[in-house]
């Protein structure tokens, strides 16, 4: 679970150097204690609204969504779509990432693209995740805590996508906002990971 050396290249990384690397103020290869930081602050809020509304209701609605969490962060989402990250290639049994920290690689590394069918299940997964709490705000009347929870989340998902996303370089992930030139030279570094992509003319500089 220890954070990436950042004086050392990642495992696909085919320099012998980070210094001077082009590639580490466009992608973040080695990320630090603040982007998990940024991440919790910016994805607890709406989990804490949704868990407290349905706490309301019961304990068994909320330990059945904390059940989901769970399964969708530490396992589903671990093998359709962090099993692709360059990330995953590292030595240890546990992911190092500033969004899934600490979870299982319970799964063989996958570079290259997600398939179809894991799209579909990492869309289904989210979909559930930030589905569920809904029927509680209607079922409580909780009409104020749940524009709060959308307007929150929405906030989550463009603050993920504009300022973490943009530097993420797990490119096979739905989410991920790297641009063409940046995944470019990437790729140029990490021929490990190049060679498992369509690497023709997009990727050029």
């Amino acid at each position: 679970m220890a954070f990436p050396d950042p004086t050392k290249p990642i495992a696909s990384c085919a320099a012998s150097t980070c210094v001077d690397c082009p590639v580490s103020k466009k992608i973040h290869c080695h990320f630090r204690p603040k982007e998990l930081f940024h991440f919790l602050l910016i994805s607890l809020p709406g989990f804490v609204i949704g868990g407290a509304v349905m706490l309301t209701v019961g304990i068994w609605p909320l330990a059945l969504y904390i059940a989901i969490v769970i399964g969708f962060f530490g396992f589903l989402e671990i093998r359709v779509m962090c099993s692709h990250c360059p990330h995953y290639a590292e030595d240890g049994p546990t992911l190092s990432c500033w969004a899934n920290h600490g979870s299982p690689k319970l799964w063989k590394y996958r570079p290259g693209p997600m398939s179809n069918a894991e799209k579909f299940w990492f869309f289904s997964g989210l979909v559930v995740v930030w589905g569920y709490p809904l029927p509680f705000f209607f079922h409580t009347d909780a009409w104020l805590l749940l524009v709060l929870y959308v307007m929150i989340n929405a906030a989550f998902f463009t603050t993920l996508t504009s300022f973490l996303c943009s530097k993420c370089m797990n490119f096979a992930c739905p989410l991920n906002t790297v641009d063409q030139v940046s995944r470019a030279l990437f790729f140029q570094r990490n021929p490990s990971v190049a060679c498992h992509w369509d690497t023709d003319k997009r990727f050029d500089l």
